[in-house]
C-alpha cells in the first residue's frame, strides 16, 4: 500500500486507520471521506521534531488549511501544537469556532477584501501575510481606524520555478502572489511596509508550489529569501525576524511517486538558511513552515458504491460509481494519479483495467484512466487512496449532489467530524 494508513485485515478488506472499510461503508454510507487522525497526527509530529533537530526549536509548522478544513482538524493540529495557514474569512471563522488559538493564525490570500481584513484584526489573527500594496495601503488604513497594530509578513516570489504543474505554481515572476524581487517590487514593499506606523513588519514570506518531490527547489527558494533580508539590512537597516518558507511539499498517490521525507528536506534547508544568513552578517530568523497536503493527503481515502459497468469492446470498461469531479475534482483539474481498490479483495490480484468515471454530467467526470484494480461487480465498494487533501476541501454540490460525510479513524475507532449533507441543505439557502 502507498500509505501506512491502509492495510488489509484477516478477512482480506481494506482498512483505514484500522477500521474495516467495508464497515465503514456500511454505517456511513458513501461516498465516503475516511481519514486516520493517528497518521495526521504523526505528521505533525515529524515536522515538529524535524524542526527541532535540525533548526535548534527556532521555528514553527503551520498546517496549510486549504489542504483539508474543519473544525475537526484545527482541534487536531491545535492539540499537536502547530499553528494555521488560513487564507479567507470562513477558514477563519471554521478555525475560532473549533476553539483555535487566534494568535496562532496566518491570515494569507492575494485578494482579501475589507471585510476579510477586518474580521482578521477585530479576532486577533496573529499575523497577516500582504500579497500587495493595494492590501496593504488597504489595512493600514483599517488598522489607523480601529486604532490597533498589526504583525504582518509580506508574500515574495522568489524567482524559482517548481517543477510541478502549471496551475500549482507559484513562486515564479509570473504568479498572482506576492512581490518580485527580479524587479525591485518587493524592496519597495518592504519600505513601505516599514514606514506604515500601524503595522509590524516581522519578515517575510515565500512559497515556490504544491505537490513537489525534489529538495533542490526549497533548498534554492531559502537561499534567494536569506539574501534578500541580507538586502534589507543592507538597503534600510532592518533586521527582520521571521522568515516563512511555505509548503508544497509532495506525497505518494501512486507506487511511482517518490517524495523526499520530510526530515531530509528540513536538514537541507536549515544549512541553506544558516550558511546565507552568515554571510549576509543577519540573525537567524525563526523558520516557519507550512505543510498541508503531505499532513492529511496520504492518510484519506474516498469509499464508493460501484454501480454499472460498461465495456466498450475493443476501448475501454467504463467502471461508474456514485461520487465523482463533485467530492474531488483533481483528476479533471490536473490528470492527478490516483491508485484504487476494490476493498472486498483489496490482497487479490489487480487483474481489471477499467476507467472509473463518476455520475456527474460531464464526460471529463473521471477519476482514473487505465486503472488496474481487483474483480468487480456493481455493489462493490470501491476505495481511492491518498485523497485526504484537496477532496473535501474542493469539493462542490455541481449537478446539487450533497457533499459526502467525513469519518475521522483513530485506533480502529471511528467517529463523525463532518455530517453528509441532505437534499434539504442544498435548498437552505434558496428564496
Amino acid at each position: 500500500m502507498i500509505s501506512e494508513s491502509f492495510s488489509i485485515n484477516e478477512k482480506g478488506h481494506l482498512t483505514i486507520g484500522g477500521a474495516d472499510a467495508l464497515e465503514l461503508a456500511a454505517e456511513y454510507g458513501t461516498p465516503l471521506y475516511v481519514l486516520d487522525e493517528e497518521a495526521i497526527r504523526r505528521a505533525c509530529r515529524r515536522y515538529r521534531s524535524s524542526l527541532e533537530r535540525f533548526y535548534g526549536g527556532n521555528g514553527r509548522v503551520l498546517y496549510a488549511s486549504k489542504a483539508f478544513c474543519c473544525k475537526e482538524i484545527y482541534r487536531i493540529v491545535a492539540g499537536e501544537g502547530l499553528g494555521a495557514d488560513v487564507v479567507s474569512g470562513g477558514e477563519i471563522y471554521t478555525a475560532l469556532e473549533a476553539g483555535f488559538p487566534a494568535g496562532r493564525l496566518y491570515f494569507h490570500g492575494n485578494n482579501k477584501t475589507e471585510d476579510e481584513l477586518r474580521y482578521a484584526v477585530q479576532n486577533g489573527v496573529g499575523t497577516i501575510v500582504v500579497d500587495n500594496l493595494t492590501e496593504l495601503r488597504r489595512l493600514t488604513g483599517l488598522l489607523e481606524e480601529t486604532g490597533r497594530q498589526q504583525d504582518i509578513l509580506l508574500r515574495i516570489k522568489p524567482g524559482i520555478d517548481a517543477h510541478t504543474h502549471s496551475f500549482i505554481r507559484t513562486g515564479q515572476i509570473d504568479s498572482k502572489f506576492g512581490f518580485a524581487l527580479e524587479t525591485g517590487e518587493a524592496l519597495e514593499a518592504v519600505r513601505a511596509a516599514a514606514a506604515a506606523a500601524p503595522v509590524r513588519l516581522k519578515g517575510l514570506h515565500c512559497h515556490i508550489g504544491s505537490q513537489i518531490f525534489d529538495v533542490e527547489p526549497f533548498r534554492h527558494a531559502a537561499g534567494v529569501m536569506a539574501d534578500f533580508m541580507g538586502e534589507i539590512k543592507k538597503e534600510t537597516g532592518l533586521e527582520l525576524e521571521t522568515l516563512n518558507l511555505g509548503g508544497g511539499f509532495g506525497i505518494q498517490y501512486v507506487e511511482k511517486d517518490d517524495p523526499a521525507a520530510y526530515e531530509s528536506y528540513m536538514e537541507q534547508v536549515a544549512a541553506e538558511v544558516h550558511s546565507r544568513c552568515r554571510r549576509q552578517g543577519i540573525p537567524i530568523p525563526e523558520v516557519l513552515i507550512e505543510p498541508g497536503r503531505s499532513i492529511v493527503g496520504g492518510a484519506g481515502a474516498t469509499l464508493y458504491t460501484v454501480g454499472a459497468l460498461k465495456e466498450i469492446p475493443g476501448v475501454r470498461t467504463y467502471l461508474s460509481v456514485d461520487g465523482g469531479m463533485a467530492d474531488n475534482p483533481r483528476y479533471a483539474l490536473y490528470g492527478s494519479e490516483y491508485e484504487a481498490v476494490v476493498c472486498a479483495r483489496a490482497g487479490e490480484p489487480r487483474t481489471e483495467t477499467v476507467t472509473i468515471a463518476g455520475k456527474c454530467c460531464e464526460s471529463g467526470d473521471l477519476l482514473a484512466e487505465g486503472a488496474s484494480i481487483q474483480a468487480c461487480g456493481p455493489g462493490d465498494i470501491l476505495a481511492v487512496l491518498a485523497t485526504g487533501a484537496y477532496n473535501y476541501s474542493m469539493a462542490s454540490n455541481y449537478n446539487r449532489l450533497p457533499r459526502p460525510a467525513v469519518v475521522m479513524v483513530r485506533g480502529g475507532q471511528a467517529r463523525l467530524a463532518v455530517r453528509r449533507e441532505s437534499y434539504a441543505d442544498l435548498v437552505r439557502n434558496d428564496l
